[in-house]
């Protein structure tokens, strides 16, 4: 069976007009959280529509939840949260995979 480790995905209510500034913290954040242990890899997917009521969406993948939580963790991660939360409304949560077809 293939390790799949944990999923933290999070929809992300952001005002269509400030999507390209929370983009831009984001990035900053993610530089951040490659360089963490237990690190897989992370995607932003933004929405087709100005009018999708989840503008963002995030996906990352973890070796484990505490991993994650680490992370998520660090000092510099959640002053950035902090302030990203200023322009969004987040929607965080960790998954495991219970299905899959390829």
């Amino acid at each position: 069976m293939t390790d799949h480790g944990v999923t933290f995905i999070n929809a992300i209510e952001v005002p269509a007009e400030r999507v390209d500034e929370f983009i831009a913290q984001w990035r900053e954040r993610a530089m951040l959280m490659r360089t963490a242990p237990g690190f897989r890899d992370v995607r932003l997917h933004r929405a087709l529509s100005p009018d999708a009521r989840f503008q963002l969406v995030n996906v990352a993948h973890w070796d484990s939840a505490e991993a994650c939580e680490a992370a998520g963790a660090n000092p510099t991660v959640v002053t950035s949260v902090d302030e990203a939360g200023k322009i969004a409304g987040a929607n965080p949560g960790l998954y495991e995979v219970v299905a899959e077809y390829l």
